[in-house]
């Protein structure tokens, strides 16, 4: 009889760990871990199921993933970090296969993944391209927005926002304010970036959505660089990939009903990039599930890559 590879997921409680039990709950192909939760802070315990496990989520504040890491003394455990911990641990592979040619196989033999945060993965899919293209410099002072639904935020924003009682959730609500967001260094590091961006968050008043969008003047950029030179960038790093889809340059099912859905990508692990242009200005743009590709279901697409499974295996 085959033994089925083990999964655990510690932090199952919280949001992305609720996500990918969800993710999971309906695979045949492995065996979940589950922790009594009435001993989910007993190091002992934890220590146990990782040991146990083929493949273990952290989905954990920074802190306690790095706690985490330290009881795990299993050679064969595979961890896969959805903290901000590890994320430019060279150390660490960083778990977003369609960043750079080679990072998929990099991850099928990773024993140590940094899962990338949900502003980060729809910033680095429209930046590192045109970086290593030659289209945008290191040095750019680039700067870029996100709109986000709450339950980015966790528990607590969830909570705050569901409840209903604050009028001033009514509106779109900018924050980081003191430009020190946590994913400015993945963002940088592998963006290929010599500075971090200017980032400025924005969460709506919706559950689940998230789209970056990055201004450009196309006369900063390599010269001749025009909209269609960027469209074609990214169709030519992206196309065949399952979970990247490259829109149509100036998408004009976008401008016919006049505003950008957020919320189209919600429910499957998809991006959508788009570019914006006119003869000398461009709009960048990705969306996606910050709950998905985002979070949970880039976890789940390189557990499938460590496994050996097929890498849309349960992902939409």
């Amino acid at each position: 009889m085959t033994t089925l590879p083990r999964v655990f997921v510690d932090g199952q409680e919280g949001t992305t760990g609720l996500r990918i039990h969800e993710y999971l709950a309906d695979r045949r192909d492995i065996e979940m871990l589950r922790i009594d939760p009435e001993r989910r802070k007993d190091p002992a315990e934890r220590a146990r199921l990782l040991d146990a496990a083929d493949v273990a989520f952290l989905c954990l504040p920074d802190a306690a993933s790095r706690e985490a890491v330290a009881l795990v003394s299993s050679p064969t455990t595979r961890l896969i970090d959805a903290s901000t911990a590890f994320r430019t641990d060279p150390s660490w592979v960083f778990g977003l296969p369609e960043l750079a040619p080679g990072q998929r196989e990099r991850l099928r033999t990773a024993r140590r993944i940094a899962n990338p945060g949900c502003h980060a993965t729809a910033f680095l899919l429209l930046v590192r391209p045109l970086v290593e293209a030659g289209a945008l410099a290191p040095g750019f002072p680039l700067s870029a927005t996100s709109l986000t639904g709450y339950s980015g935020g966790g528990k607590k924003m969830i909570e705050r926002y569901e409840a209903g009682g604050d009028p001033r959730l009514r509106a779109p609500c900018p924050y980081a304010l003191t430009l020190g967001h946590k994913h400015l260094p993945e963002m940088r590091v592998h963006g290929l970036l010599a500075r971090a961006p200017v980032f400025q968050p924005v969460v709506g008043n919706f559950e689940r959505g998230l789209a970056v969008t990055i201004p450009l003047h196309l006369d900063q950029l390599a010269p001749g660089t025009t909209g269609a030179t960027l469209q074609r960038i990214y169709e030519d790093r992206y196309g065949g990939e399952r979970f990247v889809r490259v829109m149509p340059l100036s998408d004009p099912a976008t401008l016919e009903v006049g505003f950008f859905d957020v919320q189209v990508c919600n429910g499957t692990n998809r991006v959508d990039l788009f570019v914006f242009a006119s003869a000398t200005q461009a709009l960048l743009m990705a969306r996606l599930d910050n709950l998905g590709k985002g979070a949970a279901g880039a976890a789940v697409q390189s557990m499938n890559l460590c496994l050996g499974f097929e890498e849309q295996a349960g992902l939409a």
